[in-house]
């Protein structure tokens, strides 16, 4: 079991300072891999629900900062030099997929092959509506994006003709480190959200999980559905990050097959003290995952 940190990108998570004290401890406490999620744009008064919470609604103000995920974690791999980076979750079809491609490349070649990339297909109508994406079909469109960035990450000249991208023979370089990919895991809770890490996922982010019997559940579903399309739960990275869990709880997720435990935290905003709370925090949880 190995042990990552979603502390980074927002409010205190978001001050240049921290991110380097925060990068650089969690590295040298053992820490397999920084986190950070994304939000393009926040609403004050959202209609729409959020899926991670009972009460529908997310607990980041409005007015927190919010950093771009690929460039805060540029930092996050500029001060360390072997700590997986990864995106918890980027918000796909809000963007571009060449773009996705070349950013996501650039800095899994720039970081050594450090990059995870975290995907999720979006849950704030306002979010879409203020890109002037729709928000319709957005899961169909994460799909198809997928597709098309593997080609452009594979092939020399790439090709793709689909619903919602289309490209003849390009260029896109550099090429990611590994075998020409980059791991894309998938977040999300939802049924719809295992089918697609069954599907065509690298692995699975289960977030603000309930506790460890919903994660047993959840993971239940998803090897149901490996299953029907003759994968095997094993091959699968399985990282989870739940609301309330205990070092006491680290054997029973291991028992699922869970391989990452994520701490989703907020640092202090002094990067002196930082550094103290990620050795606290590692005092605490690495003994229980050793």
């Amino acid at each position: 079991m190995r042990l990552g940190l979603h502390a980074l990108g927002i409010g205190t998570g978001a001050q240049r300072g921290v991110i380097d004290a925060v990068a650089a401890a969690a590295e040298s406490n053992g820490f397999a891999t920084l986190w950070s999620g994304e939000h393009v744009v926040m609403v004050d008064k959202s209609a729409s629900r959020y899926p991670y919470a009972d009460d529908g609604q997310i607990a980041v103000p409005a007015v927190a900062d919010w950093l771009d995920p690929m460039i805060g974690l540029s930092f996050a791999a500029a001060a360390t030099s072997t700590i997986g980076i990864a995106t918890g979750v980027l918000l796909l079809p809000e963007h571009n997929p060449v773009l996705v491609a070349k950013q996501a490349a650039t800095l899994d070649r720039m970081s050594g092959g450090r990059l995870t990339l975290g995907v999720g297909v979006g849950w704030s109508k306002e979010e879409f509506d203020a890109l002037g994406v729709p928000f319709a079909r957005r899961g169909a469109r994460t799909d198809e994006y997928v597709a098309a960035i593997r080609a452009l990450w594979s092939d020399d000249v790439a090709s793709f003709d689909g619903e919602f991208v289309r490209f003849d023979s390009v260029r896109v370089n550099p090429k990611p480190v590994r075998d020409r990919r980059v791991p894309i895991v998938v977040g999300g809770n939802s049924d719809a959200a295992l089918r697609r890490v069954a599907g065509w996922g690298d692995g699975w982010y289960g977030f603000n999980l309930a506790g460890v019997d919903e994660v047993g559940e959840r993971i239940g579903v998803l090897r149901d559905l490996c299953r029907e399309k003759a994968r095997h739960l094993n091959e699968l990275r399985l990282a989870v990050a739940l609301r309330e869990v205990e070092p006491s709880d680290v054997a029973a997720l291991a028992a699922l097959g869970v391989d990452e435990l994520v701490l989703v935290e907020a640092p202090p905003e002094d990067p002196s003290a930082a550094v103290e709370w990620v050795a606290t925090v590692a005092r605490l949880w690495m003994p229980a995952v050793r």
